[in-house]
């Protein structure tokens, strides 16, 4: 009904209206989607059959946007580090190329916190990206433009990667869908910074979206050959499911309380399945997930098994300069002098910590292990648990300094390599984004992508900024 030229057009002109606003787009590449788009308009008007184009292509003409963090070619790929200002990617991230071979039309890239570690995006090369429906709250981290601009309908479909939290926090601070693979199923090739030794099995690129069906879609066409590992064409018996529930994660003293709104959002989906599905919703207190943090924060610094360290932070910090020195940073932040952000230096500050205490740190390896197992043997085949995004709903900005390990909510799933889709469950009292994480076992990633569409229908998913 309409021609590809006009939904790029009309894409590039809500970006022109709202980025000015959100500063989530970083570099455009318009001129060039608009090319494309005519590309297409000449291939439908040849029309070799729409059968023929959906299966070749099928996200054919649609307009997507790419977390800078990945290259995406003729495209900066800085990762909001100053030192890489000048880095310009001359080839397509697996991921990104893939979306291409399948029709999509990338629009630009969109921001992310410095060296995608933070949940703030926020970086000394493009400034902070801030969220549609309240312009003074966070967009999350790291792939926070990826859903402020997924939110403010400035794109169809977005890239994102997660090692704690990196998608999913995003698509719940912003109202969209995020889904983080089992791990090892999409290639992670082609992002600044890549995940090296045991981060390798944290590490997952993965869909966000604001309808929950394109989730699927996206996930077959990324994972390419890989998709041969999940049971995507399963059909899935919502009433069979064995749905289990968590409230908190028992009360980490490193973690805020989980707020009220979150709890009573998940409370009727717990009461929806109930009366709608006919299940029984079974709560349950799994002790080790009150350790999250702190395991997230030992599996991440540990060795691989051929004894590889995990690269530092610090290391990265110094891509094309000169070595960084975390305290002297700190005193050059302190007097404006710092081409870094306070939470990159915190965290290179912080690594060195971690390494002083070898013995705690193999103990609470061992103990991610272990909650390993006993989350498999929960779910199951036929599993699926029901657990906050984060403690709190959006918060305002700077304020994650002052709980710096909230994240902790979603950063336990990396370590431990499950399924978690983000689901958006309306807005609060005040108008920001509620939702949840669907948790399943390894490769059963087709659960939680059906509960997530069921869930969207009952709940509204997506809703536009504009009528806040």
């Amino acid at each position: 009904q309409v021609t590809c030229v006009e939904v790029v057009e009309t894409y590039v002109e809500r970006i022109k209206e709202v980025n000015p606003l959100i500063n989530a787009v970083v570099k455009d590449r318009f001129e060039e989607a608009l090319q494309e788009a005519r590309q297409v308009d000449k291939l439908l008007s040849e029309g070799p059959g729409d059968d023929y184009l959906e299966e070749k292509f099928p996200f054919l003409g649609v307009p997507i946007t790419v977390k800078e963090a990945f290259s995406l070619h003729g495209m900066p790929n800085t990762s909001g580090l100053v030192n890489r200002r000048n880095v310009i990617a001359t080839s397509d991230a697996t991921v990104v190329s893939r979306l291409k071979q399948a029709g999509a039309i990338p629009l630009g890239v969109t921001n992310c916190s410095e060296l995608c570690m933070w949940y703030e995006s926020s970086n000394r090369v493009y400034g902070r990206t801030n969220n549609p429906y309240d312009l003074q709250r966070i967009v999350g981290g790291s792939s926070g433009g990826e859903g402020s601009v997924l939110a403010a309908a400035c794109s169809v479909i977005g890239v994102g990667s997660d090692i704690g939290g990196s998608i999913r926090m995003p698509a719940f601070f912003n109202g969209v869908f995020g889904h983080k693979p089992t791990t090892g199923v999409v290639p992670n090739d082609g992002q600044f910074p890549n995940a090296r030794g045991v981060r390798t099995s944290f590490l997952c690129t993965g869909p966000m979206c604001r309808y929950a069906e394109d989730l699927e879609l996206m996930l077959r066409v990324m994972a390419g050959p890989g998709v041969s590992r999940l049971k995507l064409n399963e059909k899935v018996s919502l009433e069979k499911i064995k749905f289990h529930c968590m409230d908190h994660d028992g009360g980490s003293i490193f973690v805020s309380p989980v707020d009220k709104e979150i709890l009573q959002a998940q409370k009727k989906v717990v009461e929806h399945l109930e009366s709608e599905l006919g299940v029984q919703v079974r709560h349950v207190a799994i002790h080790k997930m009150k350790y999250s943090f702190q395991i997230w924060s030992a599996m991440m610094s540990s060795k691989d098994s051929n004894g590889q360290e995990a690269q530092l932070f610090t290391d990265l910090l110094g891509d094309h300069g000169k070595p960084v020195w975390p305290l002297w940073e700190l005193m050059k932040w302190l007097v404006g002098m710092s081409s870094h952000t306070l939470p990159a230096i915190a965290l290179g500050l912080t690594e060195k910590l971690m390494k002083l205490n070898p013995g705690g740190n193999a103990k609470l390896v061992s103990m991610g292990k272990s909650l390993q197992e006993e989350m498999e043997a929960l779910l199951g085949p036929d599993g699926v648990l029901l657990y906050p995004s984060h403690p709190t709903i959006a918060p305002r900005h700077h304020s994650p300094i002052c709980m710096p390990f909230n994240f902790a909510y979603t950063a336990i799933f990396n370590v431990l390599g499950l399924p978690v889709t983000q689901c958006p469950l309306g807005l609060s009292s005040e108008g920001l984004p509620l939702g949840i994480q669907l948790v399943a076992a390894s490769y059963n990633d087709h659960l939680t992508l059906a509960v997530a569409r069921y869930l969207e229908k009952a709940f509204g998913g997506w809703v536009s900024p504009g009528k806040v």
